[in-house]
């Protein structure tokens, strides 16, 4: 047995249990002395006693029997603290377990070991809080692994954790899969159930996972995934995603593709973007996709939008708080408030609607079966990963790209429920980048095998290298 954790990915975790050559209980042993170790800031809290127990009764014939898991601090699990990373609500504690949390623990059979940071209520694509300060990149010390789901990136390429899980409103599994090199897989809306209490809010989030691989990312939702009255939203239960992988790559032959540096109206480095329009036509090519530049993708730009529908959530959960307790929250969520006060009028309403009609619209001209596209292949990030401490990159290569110019390459999947899945594309200056494919709303089976083409041709190292003393 090793004392080290396990540095593959969770689906071949779960088989060296089964042929004995590692145990559930030594596994999360390991992994909390990492824990321990570990200058990532990337969890808030473990819960020892109950997932040793969890690990020593383990199931290993279950899809993640024994796997230890991260599961990312806005998913609620009874009992764990439920702060959602803000000073004013830290003394809150989960009442449920959430539906995908639930399913992966009972029906998966994983051992839910941390809980893992994220951006204060998951406002912005950087894991800095006042609660908790700045989680780390694994590949360089100092930079962000993004966010919101920047604790569950973080664990799994700096090899404490196999698998975690996370949530993408805006790009929050997309962007710090792509800062990380790890695969993030944003659902069709209503893939996995946001029960048991289910708020729609704005209408973007689904949850998933951050994983090393294609595979685990299949496993993950052939789990998680499916109805549950909760959640009247949520899609009916699709079967066989792992099983289908790699069953569909014949049918790709001849599917169109438009390859977008501007994606949502985003400004990329240009160095970063000649690396992913290389792995973008090695893809097109091993696949025999079919290139094309004839299709118009411009999509309307709404993170102006989103950030004040988002804001009122925000505004919402802390209640009688506000604005006593602004100069306690993150600037980034002090200033949006702040700006977003009294602008979701009935007049505001009316507009944010109207835009969203307009890019609704927008994305169904681009993704039209007769005229358009099968596949939108961008980036997921607009450059590497910045600083840790941040701030938000504002200006980039001299052009004014604003705070949101990271979530314009993500918002529109989100905003028009599209399943979109970043995939690692190679590194600038040492840091990972990913490639981001986007497809018509229920492709996941076909994301996942454009992602798999990429694995077997364009392999990824699974987690970051370990920094030399």
């Amino acid at each position: 047995m090793s004392n080290e954790t396990w540095q593959g990915d969770a689906v071949g975790l779960v088989e060296a249990f089964r042929v004995g050559d590692r145990s559930p209980l030594e596994e999360l042993e390991a992994t909390y002395s990492a824990i321990d170790t570990s200058n990532l800031n990337a969890i808030t809290y473990v819960d020892r006693e109950s997932a040793s127990e969890q690990a020593r009764t383990a199931d290993v014939s279950k899809p993640f029997g024994g796997v230890p898991i991260g599961v990312k601090s806005l998913n609620e699990v009874q009992g764990w603290p439920n702060d959602k990373a803000s000073v004013p609500l830290k003394e809150r504690v989960g009442q449920v377990t959430t539906t995908q949390v639930e399913r992966i623990r009972r029906d998966g059979g994983a051992v839910l070991a941390a809980q893992t940071t994220s951006s204060e209520f998951g406002g912005i694509n950087l894991t800095r809080t006042v609660l908790f300060g700045a989680t780390h990149n694994p590949w360089q010390q100092g930079r962000t692994p993004g966010g919101s789901s920047g604790g569950s990136a973080a664990v799994v390429a700096g090899g404490l954790l196999p698998i975690a899980t996370g949530g993408d409103g805006g790009g929050s599994i997309r962007i710090p899969a792509g800062f990380t090199g790890l695969v993030g897989l944003k659902t069709t809306f209503g893939r996995v159930p946001l029960g048991p209490n289910t708020q729609y809010g704005n209408l973007t989030v689904t949850t998933g996972c951050l994983s090393r691989s294609v595979r685990d990312t299949a496993r993950w939702f052939d789990v998680t995934n499916g109805h549950d009255p909760t959640d009247p939203l949520s899609l009916p239960r699709v079967e066989g995603w792992e099983r289908g992988l790699g069953i569909q790559l014949d049918a790709l032959r001849g599917a169109r593709v438009a390859v977008v540096p501007d994606w949502g109206g985003a400004v990329i480095s240009p160095i970063m973007w000649e690396q992913l329009e290389a792995a973008a036509t090695q893809l097109i090519n091993d696949c025999s996709l079919q290139r094309t530049d004839a299709v118009d993708t411009h999509v309307p730009r709404m993170g102006g939008a989103w950030s004040i529908s988002g804001m009122i959530e925000i505004r919402a959960a802390l209640g009688d708080l506000y604005p006593d307790c602004a100069d306690d929250l993150t600037p980034e969520m002090s200033f949006g408030l702040a700006r977003t006060e009294g602008k979701y009028t009935e007049e505001g309403r009316a507009r944010l609607e109207q835009r969203r009609t307009e890019l609704n619209q927008a994305v169904a001209r681009v993704f039209d079966p007769a005229s358009g596209v099968d596949f939108v292949i961008t980036a997921a990030n607009p450059d590497v990963a910045f600083d840790a401490e941040g701030p938000l990159p504002a200006v980039f290569g001299g052009v004014e790209a604003g705070i949101g110019n990271n979530g314009q390459l993500t918002f529109p999947a989100n905003l028009h429920g599209n399943p979109a899945i970043s995939v690692p594309a190679g590194s600038v200056d040492g840091l990972p980048i990913g490639l981001q494919i986007v497809g018509r709303h229920f492709s996941e089976p076909l994301l996942l095998d454009l992602a798999l083409m990429m694995e077997r041709n364009q392999p990824w190292p699974l987690t970051a290298p370990v920094p030399t003393p």
